[in-house]
């Protein structure tokens, strides 16, 4: 058996392993400082690197799991290099960015192996909401090094690397967008690096530092035909990274700049259907993670309504605007009932809502309204069906318009689309210095 030097010796010829290569392309110049590099039981080659430099001027710590070396298994001393980041990190208030390639824990540590991840995932889910926690998923990753990995803010997945918790389970990269295990896929590493710069670049370093502001071009697109089409046409140019695309297809979540300044967005429109359980799960943890970082979140609520099993969803997504204490902006154009309540509720879900001129904002969908207050109208028409669209278009152009609304304050303003990036503008530039009123002492909701 090798000695420990000569172990040490080769690990430091060798020609660079794909982990040491991606924290070359993640920092800046390719320049970084291991930290512990000769960390390593006796007899072992030190399966993880651990360093620090600067990402786009900011900077940052990052851990990269080297397959290459014992095929990236991790013993209790390299967890505790981990752990050991993640304390620097929340200490000096800065990102952390971690790199996953390993087949596993080594299996002869036994219970050794099982404390050591729950050291790392004790730490990880201490600097949740801390500081930016970025997991980009480059080989595999299964059992508990998966359930360490998907718990970061942001969960980056390369398209031929595989995460699991248990064996002989679909472990594809599109199989875990679509059931939400990660917030995007990429192609290979150099587009998992860009997004992680991305990223970061709309994060502040920690969750006292103000959001981030930089320089910003003017969107060149106008209108709201969907979801994409408002946050491009009220965002700065080029500026923004949807999260969680292939999952809950119904809504848009995304963090953008906005005249400089980063914020989240959600649209309740990205297709024709109803919100769904997912679709409601990934909006609740985007307006959480922006309430962490002290990022502002614009809603376009322009829904049809929920699946009939997703009440409870709903009241989840609810609960996390109304607890989010940052500014909260709502534009609408279609919202009827406990979607307008939860999404755009005035002093709850939204401290300033916008509607559009041909919004419909009621406390009933038109369709029920006519039926239900024309019900003897009904009686006698001769096509039914005809005369309840008919009734259901006045009332929605009578009585649930976006200038009724604004007259009894559910709104407060109306304004044309080519409009709304100023009003949105304005709107959080006085904003920056909001203050909560008054309340009651508490842990945290249970919703």
């Amino acid at each position: 058996m090798s000695s420990y030097n000569e172990l040490m010796a080769e690990y430091r010829e060798k020609t660079p392993s794909s982990a040491r290569n991606r924290l070359t392309a993640l920092f800046d110049g390719g320049v970084f400082f291991e930290i512990g590099s000769a960390t390593a039981v006796e007899g072992r080659k030190p399966s993880v690197i651990t360093a620090h430099g600067c990402i786009e001027n900011m900077p940052a710590y990052a851990f990269s799991i080297d397959s290459s070396a014992e095929s990236g298994a991790i013993d209790s001393v390299q967890a505790q290099k981990i752990v050991g980041l993640y304390e620097l990190a929340g200490r000096n208030g800065v990102p952390v960015i971690g790199f996953y390639d390993s087949l596993g824990a080594f299996i002869n540590d036994g219970a050794d192996a099982l404390n050591a991840y729950s050291a790392i995932l004790a730490n990880a889910a201490e600097m949740s909401g801390v500081v930016p926690t970025v997991s980009v998923i480059n080989g595999i990753c299964s059992g508990s090094l998966a359930l360490i990995a998907v718990s970061a803010d942001h969960i980056i997945m390369t398209a031929d690397s595989q995460l699991y918790f248990e064996p002989n389970t679909d472990s594809t990269a599109e199989s875990a967008a679509k059931n939400g295990l990660v917030s995007m896929t990429v192609a290979d590493d150099t587009a998992a690096t860009a997004a992680v710069k991305a990223y970061l670049s709309l994060m502040p370093a920690n969750n006292l530092e103000s959001p981030a502001e930089f320089g910003f071009d003017e969107p060149s697109f106008k209108g709201i035909k969907d979801a994409q089409s408002f946050v491009r046409s009220v965002s700065d140019a080029d500026s923004v990274t949807e999260l969680y695309a292939d999952y809950g297809t119904s809504a848009y979540t995304a963090l953008a700049g906005v005249s400089g300044m980063s914020a989240g967005f959600v649209a309740t429109n990205k297709s024709a259907d109803k919100l769904t359980k997912d679709d409601l799960s990934k909006i609740a943890r985007l307006v959480r993670l922006c309430d962490a970082f002290g990022l502002p979140v614009i809603t376009l609520v322009d829904s049809k309504g929920i699946e009939k099993d997703a009440a409870l969803s709903l009241a989840k997504a609810s609960a996390a605007y109304a607890e989010a204490s940052v500014p909260k902006l709502a534009v609408v154009k279609n919202a009827v009932g406990a979607v307008f309540t939860a999404f755009a509720g005035k002093n709850v879900s939204a401290d300033s809502v916008i509607a559009v001129p041909d919004a419909v904002i009621s406390p009933i969908a038109p369709l029920t309204a006519a039926e239900f207050l024309y019900h003897d109208k009904l009686e006698g028409a001769v096509d039914t069906k005809a005369e309840r669209d008919k009734l259901a278009a006045d009332f929605a152009l009578n009585s649930a318009n976006a200038f009724a609304a604004a007259a009894k304050g559910a709104v407060d303003d109306v304004a044309d689309p080519e409009a709304l990036r100023s009003y949105i503008v304005n709107t959080l530039e006085i904003s920056k210095g909001k203050r909560l009123a008054r309340r009651i002492p508490k842990k945290h909701g249970i919703i």
